[in-house]
């Protein structure tokens, strides 16, 4: 078990954690930017750090700033809560570079996952259910049609898009019948009926 932990993150998904410390008995800091100053999870925790400017990219976001108070503070890992760099792969890496727990999916399972062929690809090999969809991009009309055919309508169509998109939602496409798919994106992939 970890005797201090440091939250990387802030307003309710920090307190909930900070609560859920404190029922454990493992000491918490907080990491908070100025806007932030007052704010319940600063409050609450055992300790606090401030970290930047209101900005999230000059606090919450910025790596070197959240590992500078873990080493401050001399915490034995950081729990990222949702959001921010709860999926940064590389923070992970570096808290683990840093001797500093990363309370989370670990790095390697972060990047495997980022790619939804590969996902797609691990979870059938663990066993885990899948929706239909096809095994690979698709990479021309007539094997879209095919792979429609195949899962049924409607299905999804979802460009390939960098990691980390902000929006991926708005990277796909709802078809409902053959003659909508032939008018899909020619790299996109059937998701899911």
């Amino acid at each position: 078990m970890f005797e201090k932990v440091l939250i990387a993150n802030r307003g309710e998904i920090a307190v909930r954690i900070i609560r859920a410390c404190k029922e454990l008995n493992i000491r918490t800091v907080a990491v908070y930017s100025e806007a932030d100053t007052n704010s319940m999870h600063a409050q609450m925790a055992d300790e606090a750090i401030c970290i930047g400017k209101a900005a999230a990219s000059d606090s919450y976001l910025r790596i070197d700033r959240i590992i500078s108070a873990a080493e401050i503070a001399d915490v034995d890992a950081i729990h990222p809560g949702y959001g921010f760099l709860s999926e940064n792969a590389h923070f992970a890496d570096v808290c683990e570079s840093c001797n500093i727990r990363f309370i989370g999916p670990s790095s390697r399972a972060m990047n495997a996952l980022e790619n939804k062929a590969t996902s797609r690809a691990l979870a059938k090999k663990a066993g885990v259910p899948i929706p239909p969809g096809s095994d690979g991009l698709v990479e021309n009309e007539q094997e879209a049609l095919a792979t429609a055919k195949r899962i049924g309508y409607p299905e999804i169509h979802r460009k390939p898009t960098p990691h980390r998109v902000p929006n991926p939602g708005r990277q796909s496409g709802k078809y409902h019948s053959p003659r909508r798919t032939r008018l899909f994106h020619p790299a996109a992939k059937p998701e899911s009926g």
